[in-house]
């Protein structure tokens, strides 16, 4: 039950900082914070699916691999975002 909770408040808090700075994107429409938003999605999406794996289909499905390209897409645009667009 606790575990659970972990994931879902991991998940919001993701959520809540790709918010916050697609917010701040457009205001300022620096493109750094548009690729760590899309990033932070792409974590808060990844970590959904670890509450999904774990805690609701815990031995049904499998979604480790779905799990890690998920966050390895999301890691990705923020590298991009960090190399191409960081000036």
């Amino acid at each position: 039950m606790m575990a659970g909770a972990v994931y879902i408040v991991g998940t919001l808090v993701a959520l809540a900082c790709a918010v916050l700075l697609l917010r701040g994107y457009t205001k300022g429409k620096h493109k750094l914070l548009l690729w760590s938003s899309l990033c932070f999605f792409g974590l808060a999406i990844s970590n959904f699916l670890v509450f999904v794996d774990i805690i609701v289909f815990p031995t049904e499905i499998d979604l480790y691999p779905l799990r890690l390209a998920t966050a390895a897409v999301a890691m990705l645009l923020l590298l991009y975002g960090l190399i191409w667009e960081g000036e």
